[in-house]
């Protein structure tokens, strides 16, 4: 906190700090054990009427009662990372995206329109990456008369926790109404580590197709030909020049099994390697199959040009961050899924926008 020549505690921040990283103290009444302050890190998203909101990297929002202020300063817009790949958030939100393609795309100015007849909301939601061209209001009515001509609801996909990333939007979909649903984090980590801990003899076999014994692991169950041109990154076999490189890992079960052991999906875009879909038999589990699973793709990336890893984990999910994090993967961001509220949307056209960027087909 700024403490001043006298060894005071001071306020040095205000109003015109909205939109950056802060860290304030503030009394609170009633705290546990009898602590009288609370410390909040994060960016002030506003402060109007007396109170300031602060938007943690987690997502969560603090309400903090400018009365009760004790200190506050502005500080670095991103800590240091500690351990991983060096990267920006543009650069791995694209590249995230890019692993896990919709069937359907299309531009609101700087935004990505995504659909993917519902088969997951990173598939199926906003990928805000600059300005819209419209006010915000007019693009979040642009982006629901979208959603509803498919017969979908309308998510916005954002993130917190990084420099670049996006608090503001967080805080002024929340004024409006949008019901964050789910928060999930992306880590980072070396790939070397990974493919050093195979060893030649896990049985892990790689295919560049999801083949009906894959399919029977996956969780997603009833998988459509839509989730198959996602899972497949919207082309079969090998992709074509400048395409991320798709792969799916299996280790075989005991003979009738009616599933494999482990399965495991990894797409491969320059530098990145992206692993998604690491799932173990129950019954299989500590055996080490999925660290197995994800040396042998981390191999097969290597050998494709990448150096550095992505995953994303659900922050329940503890059994996956414990395994990654033995692995040497970090976080390096929170992202969210926003749903719009539940009103009713004016009929209207498709938003006017650029041509479709693209189907997913190769």
């Amino acid at each position: 906190m700024e403490i001043s020549a006298a060894g005071r505690l001071e306020v040095r921040i205000t109003a015109a700090d909205v939109g950056k990283r802060v860290s304030v103290r503030s009394l609170i009444e009633h705290g546990p054990s009898g602590e009288k302050f609370s410390d909040t890190l994060g960016v002030l998203t506003s402060w109007d009427n007396g109170v300031l909101r602060i938007t943690r990297k987690s997502g969560e929002s603090v309400r903090v009662a400018e009365s009760a202020l004790v200190a506050g300063k502005v500080v670095p817009a991103a800590p240091a990372r500690r351990r991983g790949p060096a990267a920006s958030y543009g650069e791995l939100a694209r590249v995230a995206a890019r692993g896990w393609r919709p069937v359907e795309s299309e531009r609101l100015g700087e935004w990505e329109l995504r659909a993917a007849a519902g088969f997951t909301r990173r598939a199926n939601s906003v990928l805000p990456l600059g300005d819209p061209g419209l006010p915000l209001d007019d693009a979040l009515t642009a982006v629901r008369r979208w959603y509803a001509a498919r017969g979908l609801p309308a998510y916005v996909q954002t993130a917190t926790g990084a420099e670049g990333t996006q608090e503001l939007l967080c805080a002024e979909l929340e004024r409006r109404g949008w019901v964050r649903e789910v928060t999930a984090e992306l880590w980072t980590g070396g790939l070397a580590s990974v493919a050093d801990l195979g060893d030649g003899t896990s049985g892990v076999l790689l295919s560049r197709d999801a083949d009906e014994a894959w399919l029977a692991r996956y969780r997603r169950k009833g998988v459509s030909e839509v989730a198959l041109r996602v899972l497949g990154g919207g082309f079969p076999g090998a992709p074509a020049p400048g395409e991320p490189s798709v792969w799916f890992a299996t280790v075989p079960g005991e003979p009738g099994a009616e599933a494999p052991a482990a399965i495991g999906r990894c797409v491969v875009d320059g530098r990145w390697a992206g692993f998604a879909a690491v799932e173990v038999d129950p019954a299989r589990r500590r055996e080490g199959l999925a660290t197995a699973v994800m040396a042998a793709l981390a191999a097969r990336a290597l050998e494709e040009g990448a150096s550095a890893a992505w995953l994303q984990v659900e922050t329940d999910n503890e059994g996956g961050r414990a395994l990654y994090d033995r692995l040497g993967f970090a976080p390096h961001h929170a992202y969210h899924h926003y749903r719009a509220p539940e009103e009713p949307v004016s009929e209207g056209s498709a938003p006017d926008s650029s041509a479709p960027v693209g189907d997913g087909a190769s």
